[in-house]
């Protein structure tokens, strides 16, 4: 029996001796608590101080934290970067700036729920807003020539440093480190130049990737012009839980965790004719516009022709309104490809990153998304089909030639290789 991630749930499947690819992060185990774990990385930071060391002396200081749709455990990390930093600097005033990027704005709710109230008590927290000219600043140039302008209290703030988690990213080959800072605290001028249309279709822009990757060399030098001072990311594995973290040098740090998260996540694949696939579940089930990155693995290893199978609760819709309308409003696929492909840098348009990705991948392959019924309509709008099982996805699939099978339970999880 095969259980794929749905919601805060599975859906469970009976196919048969089908090969299954899944990571091996369920190997590392941790011999203490998530909270402990964090903390032995603080004390043994890479290539930097200490934390308390960085705060002498300093009255300010800025933390950016991941939003609603990371499964970043915050409360394994945050509060011992607080204690680090008053420990120091007993007056100093921290702000929690919440590093939306271009989605939506993370709620109270949803924040208390990552945060926990105690935290949410003893600091200001501020919610990025890629939109509002007027809290944003610009600080340089970023080597694709697009403008670097990133949030006010980050770029005027004595001490900037992050959270985050390290897991295999769509395009920008990892997530973590220097992703807090572009897109995670730009404006939206800084992200979609960074998004733009060539560099998406780099063959460098893969999970895995970093040596080539034009967005992550923009990426970098975002973090470095910020004066991103330090990190505490970690690896986290199926069930969430912290089992590595790092300290210490945005780029140094973050890059011993890429290697491990490298060595653990990585899998072959053979080619075939069908292949499932979700996002993991809870929280980054909870749209489209995020299915798209469980999407490439299956990317990855699926025959041309063949047909991708998405599972994915979608509780919150589409998630973003010019993603949706992009292939909504389209004749076909390869048409809204071909039409991106010649947007220059300058005129990257809201969302076109993901539509772009996803017009690749149905430009090849049939997609079908398993989902509840109140989505039904706006999956075929977007040019997918939609299946209320998984067993009826998979049965459909096959009578349309599909002959072999793959499963990737949690296609963010893994990096396929061929």
């Amino acid at each position: 029996m095969i259980r794929i991630p749905y919601g805060k749930g599975f859906i469970e499947c009976d196919e048969g001796e089908w090969p299954v690819l899944t990571s091996r992060v369920s190997e590392l185990k941790a011999d203490a608590s998530g909270a402990e774990t964090v903390r032995r990385a603080m004390a043994n930071p890479v290539d930097s101080p200490r934390l308390c060391e960085l705060a002498r002396g300093k009255k300010n200081c800025v933390i950016i934290i991941s939003d609603h749709t990371r499964p970043v455990p915050s409360r394994d990390i945050i509060p011992s970067m607080l204690s680090e930093l008053r420990g120091a600097s007993p007056g100093i005033n921290i702000t929690l700036l919440v590093a939306t990027g271009f989605h939506r704005a993370s709620t109270q709710q949803e924040l208390e729920a990552k945060l926990g109230r105690e935290i949410m008590e003893q600091c200001r927290v501020v919610v990025h807003d890629c939109e509002n000219a007027s809290s944003n600043v610009r600080i340089g140039v970023l080597p694709s020539g697009a403008p670097l302008v990133i949030d006010r209290l980050a770029a005027e703030t004595e001490l900037l440093v992050a959270e985050g988690f390290i897991e295999p990213h769509f395009f920008a080959g990892f997530s973590g480190g220097r992703k807090s800072v572009l897109p995670g605290i730009c404006d939206r001028v800084t992200v979609m130049g960074n998004h733009c249309s060539a560099f998406i279709d780099s063959p460098f822009a893969r999970t895995g990737i970093l040596d080539g990757n034009p967005i992550h060399k923009d990426m970098l030098a975002a973090a470095e012009m910020a004066k991103l001072a330090y990190i505490v990311n970690v690896v986290i594995d199926e069930d969430k839980r912290t089992v590595a973290a790092f300290a210490g040098n945005c780029r140094t740090a973050h890059l011993r965790g890429c290697e491990l998260t490298l060595d653990y996540f990585s899998v072959k694949a053979a080619p075939s004719d069908i292949v499932v696939t979700s996002n993991g579940g809870e929280p980054l089930d909870q749209n489209l516009y995020q299915c798209v990155k469980g999407m490439t693995a299956a990317e990855a290893c699926c025959n041309t022709g063949g047909e991708i199978i998405m599972c994915a609760r979608c509780a919150d819709g589409h998630g973003g309104e010019g993603f949706y309308r992009a292939l909504r409003d389209c004749k076909s696929p390869a048409e809204l490809y071909a039409r991106q492909m010649a947007t220059p840098q300058s005129e990257t348009q809201p969302d076109q990153w993901e539509s772009q990705i996803l017009a690749r991948i149905l430009s090849r392959f049939r997609v079908t998304v398993v989902s509840e019924p109140e989505n039904e309509r706006l999956i075929r709008d977007m040019k997918m089909n939609y299946s209320p099982s998984l067993e009826q996805a998979i049965a459909r699939a096959k009578a349309l030639g599909g002959q072999s099978l793959t499963f990737i339970p949690n296609g963010v999880s893994v990096i396929v290789r061929q």
